[in-house]
């Protein structure tokens, strides 16, 4: 027997050993990145989005779709989403209608503030008592009651009377832009107008699926029972598959899970293509089978990615993972 047949077949073996990340002072994101790249587990995962994100947004060839669900606004997001649309790193947003509406407030002038998830077996009763002092509350981010009014308001008199008829979503949005930004400049707000306004001012369309699960949606809603308006949710398939067929090559970042993620990756099922690059940031393990923690190399099976496709699954708190993953990508642009 020769030495060559005493050697193991290692077939998904390749020689490259872990490294071990070293930080220092003064080191960059895109230093820290490179860093975790080095390690393995969740660090490797977050190094390898990095390269992927940052080769996604600076090729001029690539239209890049943006999924964001979750409560990325009022957990202190808006600014990072604003931005990249800002720079040109979005062409199409997908959201949730409550984001939209926590964006709409802090454009106008309302502000989430910090809060807590009351003492270990006493949720109920601090719960009870931001009831009785009108307060909502999101995880550990608080809400006054009086915001919903102040934003109610806004959408009576600045946003409705554009309409009169059946509307696309992503019209209904632009004009929500329009009109925040019109609120947030004539009224001195120091917050800055937002991601609606920013999409409305660099003419990147915003499309909410699930609007009517929101405080958005209700108002709308409402305003359909006494007016001709009403929302097409339809439409809004046509126009997203437009800016899909249109694209060269197409990259999607997804934020969180359901609608907004499904339809974003779904819209490459209306075109001859795919999608070439993919990053995900989701807190929800695959091994339950649901939507939001889907791999996106389970979304290679159904067509919606390209079968050679760069993509990334993080794992974690996307408050934690979004920041580090904008910061670092845009530390390797030119």
């Amino acid at each position: 027997m020769t030495d060559d047949e005493h050697e193991p077949t290692r077939e998904e073996f390749h020689e490259d050993p872990i490294g071990h990340a070293a930080v220092w002072k003064g080191m960059s994101v895109g230093d820290l990145a490179t860093e975790y790249g080095k390690a393995g587990i969740g660090a490797a995962d977050m190094g390898r989005a990095v390269d992927v994100y940052a080769e996604m947004i600076g090729r001029d060839d690539v239209t890049n779709f943006f999924g964001l669900a979750g409560a990325m606004v009022p957990g202190g997001m808006r600014e990072v989403v604003t931005g990249l649309i800002r720079d040109g790193h979005i062409d199409a947003l997908v959201t949730t209608g409550a984001n939209l509406t926590h964006d709409a407030i802090e454009a106008i002038g309302g502000k989430h503030h910090h809060g807590r998830t009351g003492p270990d077996g006493h949720e109920r009763e601090h719960d009870e008592r931001l009831r009785d002092e009108g307060v909502d509350r999101i995880y550990n981010v608080y809400l006054p009651q009086e915001h919903f009014t102040l934003f109610e308001g806004h959408l009576r008199d600045h946003v409705f009377p554009e309409f009169d008829g059946t509307v696309a979503t992503s019209e209904f949005t632009r004009a929500l832009g329009r009109a925040n930004a019109e609120v947030n400049d004539a009224e001195g707000v120091d917050e800055d107008a937002g991601i609606a306004a920013a999409a409305a001012e660099h003419d990147v369309p915003v499309f909410v699926p699930g609007i009517q699960d929101s405080v958005l949606g209700i108002q709308a809603w409402m305003h359909s029972q006494v007016s001709a308006f009403t929302l097409d949710a339809l439409a809004d398939l046509t126009n997203i598959t437009d800016v899909a067929f249109d694209a060269e090559r197409a990259g999607a970042t997804v934020v969180g899970g359901g609608v907004p993620k499904n339809f974003v990756l779904q819209t490459m099922l209306t075109v001859p293509e795919a999608y070439d690059y993919g990053v995900q940031l989701t807190t929800d393990p695959a091994s339950t089978g649901g939507l939001s923690g889907a791999t996106l190399d389970e979304a290679r099976s159904w067509g919606k990615l390209e079968k050679s496709a760069k993509n990334v699954t993080v794992l974690g708190d996307a408050t934690i993972t979004l920041p580090l993953l904008v910061a670092a990508a845009r530390d390797r642009l030119p």
